[in-house]
């Protein structure tokens, strides 16, 4: 089997306004983009893999990913993934690697429909059927905007919630509105400096928070992220932003997360996901992969985490769309997502929403 093509189709929706719950605020608004990557081959198979942000940059990554990366793969063993990840990535480097993300999340669905198994078997297989999931919603702002869309994630059976806020009041008024028992996690992408961070921690303190996510500017300052672990009292989260396997251990090493975060479309794909996973059992560190996605990018970290996690939340992109790219598969029921039980990635996107909403 050789790969004979590499096409990017690029679509757009905008959000849903969500008039009954408030408008949200913050970095999250506008249109949102997919990539769709297809890779076809000589025998008739084909993968596909999400390409860009959940919001925008789809298109320079796809210029990036026709410009540099598909004459490296044309007429190559799509099966032969090691050896095509390496050749990419010494050919790259990280101002294509989530080019390269793509590419891999596609040659694994490919491998996965020719060998007539999903990719979590392929992986050893997944524990169970079904994954718990948090919702993990946009930043709200307004406390009263932040209560009523926690209490429609619970209507809706989660019992996990993360919140984007980088208010006090927000966060205390989602935890009014949850009760006690259900966890609540926050991640505040990366504002303040260790002392800050520290500041913050103990005001959020007597919230119970599951975890503090990227607490510290810039996310690379490891050491200052394991001050505020060692100091702050709330376990820490990170590694959205680490992009290779020499930075994740960085970050373990300087014991400065509670819980590793891998974004799968960020970091090479399910290649390198699954040694970060390997990676971090090692440490005996959590795993809790980035998966703030529609599409490709988020059933292949689903995959990687049924067959290698250890009780590990998926992360739900709690989010309005006019609509989605696998229809009504691959969404959470009760709180928990059915663990993909197709070949490859398990499900392919649907023709009629690329027709609809594609922008190229």
């Amino acid at each position: 089997m050789k790969i004979t093509d590499v096409t990017l189709t690029l679509f757009s929706w905008s959000d849903i306004p969500a008039t009954t719950y408030g408008r949200h605020t913050g970095k999250f608004g506008g249109k949102s983009q997919l990539g769709l990557v297809t890779m076809s081959t000589d025998e008739g198979v084909q993968g596909h893999a999400f390409l860009g942000s959940a919001m925008r940059g789809a298109h320079l990554d796809g210029e990036s990913l026709i410009h540099y990366l598909k004459p490296l793969v044309l007429g190559q063993d799509p099966l032969d993934r090691e050896r095509l990840w390496q050749a990419m990535w010494q050919k790259n480097r990280q101002t294509t690697l989530r080019c390269i993300g793509a590419m891999d999340v596609a040659l694994w669905d490919i491998a996965g429909k020719a060998a007539g198994q999903p990719v979590h078997k392929m992986l050893g297989g997944a524990k169970s059927p079904r994954l718990t999931c948090y919702a993990s919603m946009v930043r709200y702002t307004e406390p009263k905007v932040v209560a009523a869309n926690v209490a429609r994630a619970l209507g809706l059976g989660f019992r996990h919630i993360k919140l984007h806020e980088i208010e006090l009041a927000a966060t205390r008024a989602a935890r009014e509105a949850a009760g006690p028992d259900v966890d609540i996690m926050l991640d505040v992408n990366c504002p303040w400096s260790a002392q800050e961070a520290l500041a913050m921690a103990e005001k959020l303190r007597p919230l119970n928070l599951r975890w503090l996510e990227e607490p510290v500017w810039p996310p690379e300052d490891y050491a200052a992220l394991a001050q505020v672990r060692a100091r702050g009292c709330i376990a820490v989260a990170a590694g959205e932003n680490a992009t290779t396997l020499t930075q994740f251990q960085h970050l373990l090493e300087a014991r400065a997360v509670d819980y590793l975060q891998p974004s799968p479309a960020k970091m090479g794909g399910i290649s390198e996901l699954r040694k970060v996973f390997a990676l971090a059992a090692q440490h005996q560190v959590a795993v809790a992969p980035h998966s703030f996605y529609d599409g490709p990018a988020f059933l292949g970290g689903l995959h990687v985490n049924a067959a290698m996690g250890r009780n590990s939340l998926v992360e739900w992109r709690f989010f309005d769309l006019e609509s989605r790219l696998y229809g009504d598969a691959a969404i959470p029921e009760g709180g928990s997502i059915a663990v993909p039980q197709g070949p490859g990635l398990g499900f392919d996107p649907d023709p009629d929403v690329i027709r609809l909403y594609r922008a190229n």
